[in-house]
């Protein structure tokens, strides 16, 4: 193995071979030009050549065009002789077929192993960039986490983030002295939002077996690095999941791992396809996060590299970060393309045998404009490359070939199965039980009690508003009705307590919620 990745170059007009190298790849990339100029095949290649050096990596297939890495490119193609002629001509006398080991992952399930988190490991910045959430209703997020952390209520999915919110709406008075105002409005608009995310699949992101990172950081048996696909077909008609999924990937390796300093490699190496998407609207704080974490994690040995059609979809502060550069070709036609390209063409260090707004303009399909960081981290010269040809099949597989390849996965049945364990819903679906028992025993003792304390807990619920039963009618009624609720936390909040906190009707309004 060499200490580079070869990425094209040579031919008439063109420069020397261009190499990445692998000392440098934690450094981050860009991947950038208009759509159908190459990027994909540039993401490829870059695949292909981690994985053979034993690295890791982990991309987001939003095409469905990446599963060929699965499989070896075959002489019957028909571009086979172009890939041929191409490798020739750049002088990439080691061309040969052959295919990648990948492990295929969906959010959804459907086109790969589930992959799931828990709300609390989202925690609430992530989880409020998710939901679109006002800085009130952030602030009521927060509280909610807050309160988990003091109670040992374990968020693992949005059931138990539902009821915690409940619970927060009918404790608002309380908790507002110590937290500030919990507004019932803001609380409702969370739980909106909870229910968009749920009726479009979000739910199937949160629960159990969560995913082990370690299983992203795999080898096969012959120590290639394992090529992790996540399916994100599907994922592109929710931005915001898939935004928010791969941003909590990122802060997730970012906390886990430790310190290596300057590796002969990465470690890890992430691909961000559609990079625009995480910062569109995003709030200062979390691109804050994003560049944080950009800046950082290159110390842990992860490699981060966004795929976009212009260098000025990514911030500023995170594009002066890229150190290794693809710039397939950008198009003209109004006045911010024009613009665009000027830009573009001024974060690259300049050649003067030509133009570098010129040649971002007029490079065509499998083409591109590079520059790699070169000995102690110094940025390449610009040059005009030609990209090598892929090395496994360039297309989808079939779906009997993906369902093959998820049979013989190493993740088979791990995740497929969710787990529903004892969490915050199902711990605060007790204590209510427990406490409408204690309300119901009161009530029992209290309609049994001499007449004087008879008469103080009947002024009392007329105090707090509720119907005072005969004692035939609390023979007969339900017991699981609304109204039977309301009367069993009345009682319940009687004992040992004030006046006041009667009218919080904590137990119908769990009841109601659930």
């Amino acid at each position: 193995m060499t200490d580079k990745i070869f990425i094209g170059g040579g031919g008439e007009g063109y420069a020397e071979p261009q190499e990445m190298r692998f000392k440098y790849a934690n450094r981050h990339g860009l991947i950038a030009g208009a759509t159908g100029t190459g990027k994909t095949v540039t993401l490829q290649i870059l695949a292909e050549s981690f994985s053979q050096a034993g690295v890791p990596v982990i991309l987001a297939d939003v095409k469905g065009d990446l599963s060929g890495l699965a499989k070896a490119g075959t002489a019957s193609h028909k571009l086979h002789e172009a890939f041929v002629g191409r490798a020739e001509k750049i002088g990439f006398s080691s061309y040969t077929y052959h295919d990648c080991p990948v492990t295929f992952w969906d959010l959804f399930g459907e086109q790969g192993h589930p992959v799931r988190t828990t709300v609390a490991e989202m925690g609430p910045l992530l989880l409020a960039q998710l939901l679109e959430l006002s800085e009130a209703q952030e602030g009521i997020l927060n509280i909610a986490f807050r309160l988990a952390d003091e109670q040992a209520l374990p968020l693992l999915d949005l059931k138990d983030l539902q009821a915690l919110l409940v619970w927060i709406g009918e404790n608002r008075g309380e908790l507002s002295l110590r937290y500030g105002n919990v507004s019932p409005a803001s609380v409702g608009a969370i739980q909106r939002r909870l229910l968009v995310l749920e009726n479009q699949g979000g739910a199937d992101l949160f629960g159990e077996p969560a995913l082990a990172l370690s299983d992203l950081m795999r080898q096969d048996s012959a120590g290639r690095g394992m090529v992790n696909i996540l399916a994100s077909d599907k994922l592109m008609s929710a931005p915001k999941l898939y935004a928010t999924f791969l941003l909590w990937l990122l802060s997730e390796l970012f906390e886990e791992l430790p310190e290596v300093g300057d590796p002969d490699k990465p470690r890890l190496v992430f691909f961000f396809d559609e990079a625009h998407l995480l910062f569109d609207d995003a709030p200062k704080a979390l691109v804050d996060k994003v560049e944080q974490v950009a800046r950082l994690i290159r110390s842990k040995g992860v490699g981060i590299y966004f795929i976009t059609q212009s260098p000025g979809d990514v911030p500023e502060d995170i594009l002066g970060q890229l150190g290794n550069r693809i710039q397939h070709a950008l198009r003209a036609f109004t006045a911010r393309d024009r613009k665009n390209l000027k830009l573009a063409a001024e974060t690259y260090r300049e050649n003067p045998r030509f133009s570098t707004e010129d040649a971002i303009r007029e490079v065509g399909v499998g083409e591109a404009v590079t520059s790699m960081l070169q000995k102690k981290g110094v940025p390449g010269i610009v040059e005009r490359t030609l990209i090598r040809p892929p090395s496994s099949q360039l297309g989808p597989l079939t779906k009997a070939e993906r369902a093959e390849v998820l049979k013989q996965s190493d993740m088979a049945g791990k995740y497929d199965k969710p787990l529903d364990r004892h969490s915050a819903y199902e711990i605060l679906l007790v204590r209510t039980a427990k406490a409408a028992q204690e309300a119901e025993t009161a009530e029992v003792q209290a309609e049994a009690a001499p007449e004087p304390m008879a008469r103080e807990f009947n002024a009392a619920r007329r105090f707090s508003g509720a119907r005072v039963p005969r004692s035939s009618a609390r023979r007969h009624r339900p017991k699981d009705t609304f109204a039977s609720a309301m009367s069993e936390a009345v009682i319940k909040e009687l004992k040992g307590t004030t006046g006041r906190r009667l009218v919080r009707g904590i137990l119908g309004g769990l009841f109601k919620g659930r």
